[in-house]
């Protein structure tokens, strides 16, 4: 089992932020991913790790679909392999319409279908085979006549990619997306992973993509996890109480009734009433009010948070789950010795056991 980590310092010096990763690299980190929000971008941050890091893969996690187009996500993506030499993944992913409507002023039309395009226009640049064409819904290259001037050729990427099959992941949630996630990208990026809920709410969908999976590409690599803290004596319900307001946000806040992806998600874990009741103390302004009717339950199985034993378990329902790539939210002010603790527990888990002498 890999072990990633999300940047969560969307306000953070990005040099300190790289500091730590110099850090999170020798502790045993796989896997880091730079997000993007509406602050700084996240391929600079990408392109300064990795001229700094030697080891530790480096992806996106994520960069929407609407802000750049595909091509330039192709060339991004490929620059910052050839930088890494072969440690970049593209995570790919659609926002929501607050930050593709509100900041970026794109409308927010067809994301699942335009991640889909953007992930075969991409390949299509890497591999270089022939000048890029591309006949979509929703992008057409070139342009056709009839919308532009008519002078557009196909062209094709200048640099040769250090790598023509560049991993890209999605980030999906829903049904749909789901199905065309594990039938087309090489990676899922989960969030809310709930080990003991994942098959009922996850498994159809991705089996059903799976089933349409080209033997061309590897098993889908599952990426999911959650908050983390190791220690005897830990204050446990303290911690797991940092967690509300961001669940609270995320079920409350992130859209309108009817229209918001993550409230969706908890009422498809079983949480309804809880779901409905923080959304509608979230969205009449009772933030302190939504982030304590967060249930205790929803906190315990997204989170590892107890002693070495009890994390144990906790990864261990995560691997039976699926989970392929563990990614850790570490809690606490020495992130670097999280990941080091859980390092240790994964490799324990990994090893053969040894057989015990009979004595003889």
């Amino acid at each position: 089992m890999k072990l990633s980590m999300l940047l969560s310092r969307y306000t953070g010096d990005p040099v300190e932020t790289a500091g730590l990763v110099r850090e999170l690299e020798s502790a045993g980190l796989d896997m880091v991913w730079v997000p993007e929000a509406y602050g700084f971008d996240a391929m600079s941050l990408v392109g300064y790790l990795a001229a700094i890091t030697d080891r530790i893969q480096i992806g996106t996690g994520i960069v929407n679909v609407f802000s750049r187009t595909p091509t330039l996500l192709a060339m991004s993506a490929a620059g910052a392999d050839s930088l890494s030499r072969g440690r970049f993944t593209l995570g790919l992913g659609a926002s929501g319409p607050q930050v593709i409507e509100g900041f970026h002023g794109v409308p927010f039309e067809q994301p699942m279908r335009r991640i889909t395009e953007t992930i075969e226009i991409c390949r299509s640049v890497w591999r270089r085979q022939e000048a890029l064409t591309h006949d979509g819904k929703v992008f057409q290259l070139p342009l056709p006549a009839d919308r532009g001037t008519g002078l557009g050729k196909p062209l094709r990427l200048i640099n040769h990619p250090y790598r023509n099959r560049i991993p890209i992941y999605w980030a999906s949630l829903m049904e749909r997306s789901l199905q065309a996630t594990a039938e087309v990208a090489d990676g899922w990026q989960s969030f809310f992973f709930m080990p003991e809920g994942a098959a009922k709410v996850f498994g159809p969908a991705l089996a059903a993509g799976s089933a349409r999976r080209s033997p061309d590409l590897a098993p889908l690599d599952v990426v999911a996890g959650g908050p983390v803290a190791v220690g005897e004596n830990l204050p446990v319900d303290d911690l797991l109480d940092q967690e509300r307001p961001m669940v609270a946000r995320y079920i409350g806040g992130m859209g309108a009734r009817g229209k918001n992806f993550y409230n969706d998600l908890a009422c498809r874990y079983g949480f309804e009433a809880e779901a409905k009741t923080i959304q509608d103390l979230y969205l009449d302004g009772k933030k302190r009010e939504a982030e304590a009717a967060v249930p205790r339950e929803w906190l315990v199985r997204t989170t590892m948070i107890g002693p070495p034993g009890y994390v144990a378990e906790r990864i261990h329902a995560y691997r039976e789950a699926g989970v392929t790539t563990l990614n850790l939210d570490p809690v606490g002010t020495d992130p670097a010795g999280t990941v080091k603790a859980v390092r240790h527990l994964v490799d324990d888990m990994d090893s053969p056991v040894q057989p015990v002498p009979d004595g003889r």
